[in-house]
């Protein structure tokens, strides 16, 4: 639908968004930092909602592949992997 408007800046925002609102769904049956994880998504998808198209990429990758790093690094550190 977005697509199809032509709101392609948004894309990428409304996507961290969804992924953000899923992880803080199934983390209410995982361990704590779970939903915390899925606040941080939900926050840098707010931002990346309002940035230009061309910063997407860099925000994508800082979630996508930051938030997950870090996160999992927690993870494993605290609870075992």
């Amino acid at each position: 639908m977005l697509y199809r408007t032509g709101l392609y800046a948004v894309i990428p925002g409304i996507w961290l968004l969804l992924y953000g609102t899923g992880i803080l769904s199934g983390g209410a049956f995982s361990v704590p930092v779970v939903p915390v994880m899925g606040m941080c998504f939900v926050a840098l998808g707010a931002v990346t909602v309002f940035c230009p198209l061309a910063w997407s990429h860099w925000l994508l990758a800082a979630g996508f592949g930051g938030l997950h790093l870090i996160f999992g690094a927690i993870i494993a550190a605290r609870y075992g992997g």
